[in-house]
């Protein structure tokens, strides 16, 4: 029976485009869990671990305050709010364990197609309107520019149409929202993805087994993303043509077939993705029967 004083909570977008990667990623864990309707928490049902939807920018403030253990959040998220934190005279709020390899945007200025400001230099004395207004203070202040920043807290892409501001700087992610509304994207101040944060607090013996264990585990399911397990037959002499072919393979594992004395079977972990292209050459190079299959996980 699992202890409550162990639980470990985690913190995770509560609707919004990361949160089924993020349950996915949890999923791919081990964790089963149980959530009705509308509810807010859900409780793990083989693991100690109950994980809290919440509003994204609630999370590293979750995590900052030991309210919970683990946090995901993008980058842009977190980077905000570590600003902010420092305006307030809190260093370091919490640890970024590692990134999650998903959830990739980029927090970039955006200029209407009409104006006549059209890059970072002729940002002197404009009006920016953004959403993440001390990433991008911080941004004018390292490049020496002096401009006023008004915080939008949405739709930041009307803002110049509205005469609000001369340009914008907002999360982009495949650049349809800006060009819909004639603005064009500018230069980038910020490359995002998910990360996963760990409190700052020292968490108690209890947790920290568990907490271990699901970092390890989140490690074993990232390293499977692109994996593929390929198993082929060869020549013996085309093994260095065949292990030169296999991007980010480990060294493969080769084994006799019988009754072939020139020939070998040989078994390798990629850790790439394999494409049509790649086949054909271990095909060219004298590889046959080639399998190639997923792998889920994997433990080094």
């Amino acid at each position: 029976m699992i202890d409550k004083r162990t639980r470990i909570k985690i913190a995770i977008q509560k609707s919004g485009r990361l949160t089924d990667h993020s349950l996915d990623l949890l999923e791919r864990c081990g964790l089963k869990y149980t959530r009705g309707r509308d509810q807010l928490i859900g409780y793990g049902e083989n693991m100690p671990v109950d994980l809290l939807f919440v509003r994204d920018d609630d999370i590293p403030g979750l995590v900052r305050d030991d309210v919970c253990d683990l946090g995901i959040a993008g980058l842009n998220v977190i980077e905000e709010k570590r600003l902010e934190f420092v305006t307030e005279g809190i260093s370091d709020p919490y640890i970024e364990v590692c990134r999650l390899d998903y959830g990739h945007c980029r927090l970039a200025f955006g200029y209407p197609e009409t104006g006549s400001i059209q890059a970072i230099r002729s940002l002197e004395g404009s009006t920016i309107a953004t959403s993440y207004p001390f990433i991008l203070r911080d941004f004018l202040k390292q490049q020496n520019i002096a401009a006023d920043v008004i915080e939008f807290s949405g739709a930041v892409e009307i803002a110049p149409s509205l005469g609000r501001a001369d340009v914008i700087c907002d999360l982009v992610s495949t650049g349809t929202t800006m060009a819909a509304n004639k603005i064009r994207e500018g230069e980038t101040i910020l490359e995002s993805e998910c990360i996963l944060l760990k409190t700052p607090v020292a968490i108690s013996p209890e947790k920290t087994e568990w907490v271990d264990r699901l970092l390890q585990r989140i490690e074993g399911v990232m390293q499977v993303r692109e994996s593929k397990y390929i198993m082929m037959h060869a020549p013996k002499v085309a093994l260095p043509d065949i292990t030169a072919l296999l991007p980010g393979a480990e060294s493969p594992t080769v084994l006799p077939l019988e009754g072939f004395a020139d020939k070998v079977a040989i078994h390798v972990v990629c850790r790439e993705n394999i494409f049509w292209e790649t086949l054909e050459a271990l095909k060219d190079v004298g590889a046959s029967s080639i399998l190639v299959l997923p792998v889920e996980k994997m433990l080094a």
